[in-house]
């Protein structure tokens, strides 16, 4: 029997999760486990997108045999890819969830372009979360966050059951910042504690709202919420990573690259550290 869905959650009613079949037998994605249990407290329909990189080859008639592997790589991804968003609906079907499934067998730049204006659709995307830089998941990731104008939840691996009792807003008084803490007022008013985490020293904040300032907005949303300026150690990912540690947070939300995704990649930046370790699930906004 399930269980009622949330109050503080009833405003998500539309949950889409995005799957990859790219054949390299990557552990069972943490995503989807976390999307069935967030949409079995919220009571949002889900939508299971569970797509497969369709190869491709560029090449003459000459290459008819190389053609013909490349075909049947690709009907062994399709198929596995099926089995997975049957598999899904299977088991939100037995935990009293809505649930739609989708199967797209598309090219690199058609995948990451269907899931993006497929998230616009939706209250909320989740993916899993990805080390690799030059990674199709990692461009999943950027390509909703910049594409959809929507939030997204970024999964670590283990992660597979929704639970956001405690969480940090980190702070900085950035639009992307107010954004992120905005649309994840469904989560915090939820949230037993909110502490809102602005890191001290790592840049100039004298020009910006400060944590404090922001803190009464959220309470008169309903939200528990607290304030904390944490001086910088080491970075501030670092930080913050320390801080989710110590606040013993669920979910850490955050405003995604102030700075292109190439400016931090050569320079580093707390978005593209977190996302290659994240402490806990990421809840990002651009």
């Amino acid at each position: 029997m399930p269980n009622p869905p949330s109050a503080a959650l009833a405003g998500l009613r539309d949950i889409l999760v995005g799957l990859t079949e790219e054949g390299r037998g990557d552990e069972t994605a943490s995503a989807l486990g976390l999307a069935l249990s967030l949409a079995g407290i919220s009571g949002a329909h889900l939508t299971v997108q569970s797509a497969a990189r369709r190869l491709t080859l560029v090449g003459g008639s000459g290459w008819g045999f190389v053609n013909d592997l490349i075909a049947q790589e690709n009907r062994r991804l399709s198929a596995r890819a099926l089995a997975i968003a049957e598999r899904a609906a299977t088991e939100a079907t037995l935990e009293g969830v809505t649930c739609s499934i989708e199967v797209p067998a598309l090219a690199y730049p058609e995948l990451v372009g269907r899931l993006t204006a497929r998230a616009r659709l939706s209250d909320l995307t989740i993916l899993d979360a990805e080390a690799r830089e030059v990674d199709l998941d990692r461009d999943l990731i950027d390509g909703v966050l910049f594409g959809s104008g929507r939030p997204l939840l970024v999964v670590p691996t283990g992660c597979d059951v929704f639970s956001a009792r405690r969480i940090i807003v980190a702070w900085d008084g950035s639009a992307q910042a107010a954004r992120a803490a905005n649309d994840a007022l469904p989560f915090l008013r939820a949230a037993e504690a909110v502490e809102i985490v602005s890191v001290v020293g790592e840049k100039d904040l004298s020009t910006t709202v400060a944590g404090a300032e922001f803190a009464p907005h959220l309470a008169r949303h309903g939200v528990t919420v607290s304030v904390t300026n944490v001086p910088v150690e080491g970075d501030a990912a670092e930080t913050l990573t320390r801080q989710v540690g110590l606040f013993r947070a669920e979910m850490l939300v955050m405003g995604a690259y102030r700075h292109s995704r190439l400016k931090e990649w050569f320079l580093g930046g707390v978005t593209h550290a977190l996302l290659t370790r994240p402490p806990v699930p990421l809840f990002l906004a651009h």
